[in-house]
């Protein structure tokens, strides 16, 4: 008797606790949405919305989550801008206050003449559905032409498209050589998503040294804390499967890494 009694007093606890974990988490989830920061990236400050982080299995555990799919700096601005600078500024103000029609009308023209700012804001505007019906085949168009330019937030959602499969086939190798090209510019974003990708063997060889290097990257570059504790606690799982002198290579790789 008594010890149905503990059992059930136990398992009730530990059904209080989870309960508890999932509705932080549910919380956490709430909060994140919407959520703006202020980002400075190559000596420019534009607004950035902090990207909504999709609960997966396990997350009870703080094992992997799911990639990231909304960039934090949805619009990057390119150096060789044929268009104003201000121009592109307008039409981002206007997508950060949710004035999408504006954001729009300011930014076609801007993709038209080839200014990589405005095809990355047409990108999402299409991918999004924001003052458009969504068209996922419009928004890699316009995605692709920024990132032949070299934006980091296009070449990021084309990884983001291609892991699911959105207007394209799933490609998982695909989207993290997408990845790769957003990382390797320094994007945190694109570096925990590649972290995943090679935590899980996904579209890459497995590779737990090579995921601990961009988890550890993307930790020291995330401008949120809830981006810095995803990546910190899969960088810390995965070091539990490396040895000593793994973990010191890992470590190696991160500090001698340079954005390309």
């Amino acid at each position: 008797m008594l010890f149905s009694r503990l059992w059930s007093d136990s398992h009730r606890a530990k059904e209080e606790e989870l309960e508890e974990r999932v509705s932080a988490l549910q919380a956490a989830l709430r909060q994140c949405k919407g959520v703006a920061t202020r980002w400075r990236e190559f000596g420019l400050a534009i607004t950035a919305g902090v990207g909504v982080v999709m609960l997966g299995l396990g997350f009870t555990l703080g094992v992997y989550r799911e990639p990231l799919k909304e960039a934090i700096v949805d619009l990057l601005p390119s150096w060789n801008s044929a268009s104003p600078i201000s121009e592109a500024d307008s039409a981002n103000a206007a997508y950060q206050k949710g004035d999408y029609k504006t954001a729009l009308k300011l930014a076609q023209p801007l993709a038209d003449q080839g200014n990589a700012r405005g095809q990355s804001m047409l990108g999402v505007l299409y991918y999004r559905g924001r003052g458009v019906a969504r068209d996922d085949r419009a928004a890699i168009h316009w995605f692709r032409l920024a990132a032949e330019q070299g934006d980091v937030s296009a070449r990021f959602y084309l990884g983001v498209i291609y892991s699911q499969g959105d207007g394209v086939p799933q490609d998982y190798a695909e989207a993290a050589r997408w990845f790769g090209l957003a990382a390797d510019k320094g994007d945190p974003q694109a570096q925990y998503n590649l972290g995943l990708a090679y935590a899980q063997g996904q579209g890459v060889p497995q590779d737990n040294v090579t995921a601990h290097m961009w988890f550890n990257l993307a930790a020291a570059r995330f401008p949120d804390s809830r981006g810095r504790d995803l990546a910190t606690t899969n960088r810390d799982v995965v070091a539990n499967k490396l040895n000593a002198d793994q973990v010191t290579e890992a470590q190696n790789l991160a500090r001698q890494w340079r954005p390309k």
